[in-house]
């Protein structure tokens, strides 16, 4: 049986507005194993992202329990959660979230730094990373000068710099053009297969569902699988 790096049981996620509850999530059952690429498609408004953030420990189910390795989630405390984003899992968004007053390099340092790596360590780690989503070229540059599919490549190179386990991604190609997006979807699923790196990707465009090795789709609070591939 293949190991798997990501296990959500029964997750429920509500939300209170005034005296009204909104329930988002209402059961979702997840098992991903070692190396998978993982589709979700939903349209906008279907709680993509809240089960996003579930499943990387940034957020806290109201029901159920999720495992991320060999560790379940509600058993950790705020600090061991940290601990745990910073070391085993990625984290790719929509919005790169780049911070804009360093340069390409410094921004992939900032996981390892924030681990206790030495910025000798991380600098070359960095640089080997970017290199490897062929940004050799723009390590000195900052998010502004950087085109957006190269500012998205930074993303997934700060993601996968720590060499984590598991890398969420969140609409990672929604402000892309075609063409770029496919270029940045290229590198994803290449990195996925040499790396034996696990992906859950949500979005609302079913073209990714083609590529991912299961796609599922998020439709009244449960994940069931997508039937049109």
């Amino acid at each position: 049986m293949s190991e798997a790096v990501l296990e959500a049981r029964g997750v429920e996620r509500f939300f209170q507005d005034g005296e009204r509850r909104l329930e988002v999530l209402l059961g979702v059952d997840l098992e991903v194993t070692l190396g998978e690429t993982v589709v979700v498609v939903g349209a906008s408004g279907t709680g993509k992202s809240t089960l996003l953030h579930i499943l990387g420990a940034l957020d806290r189910p109201t029901g159920g329990r999720v495992r991320v390795g060999d560790r379940w989630l509600d058993d950790l405390s705020v600090r061991e959660l940290a601990f745990l984003r910073n070391r085993e899992v990625g984290f790719v968004f929509q919005m790169h979230h780049l911070l804009l007053e360093f340069s390409a390099l410094e921004n992939v340092m900032l996981p390892l730094l924030a681990r206790g790596e030495s910025p000798v360590e991380s600098r070359r780690r960095a640089g080997e990373m970017l290199d490897r989503v062929g940004l050799a070229d723009r390590l000195e540059h900052s998010p502004v000068k950087l085109s957006g599919g190269e500012q998205q490549r930074v993303a997934v190179a700060r993601s996968l710099v720590g060499g984590p386990k598991l890398v969420l991604m969140d609409e990672p190609t929604g402000n892309l053009d075609p063409g770029t997006a496919e270029r940045v979807l290229d590198l994803v699923f290449d990195l996925a297969g040499g790396d034996g790196t696990s992906f859950v990707m949500v979005t609302h465009d079913a073209r990714l569902a083609a590529r991912a090795d299961r796609a599922l789709t998020l439709s009244g609070g449960k994940l069931a699988p997508l039937e049109a591939r």
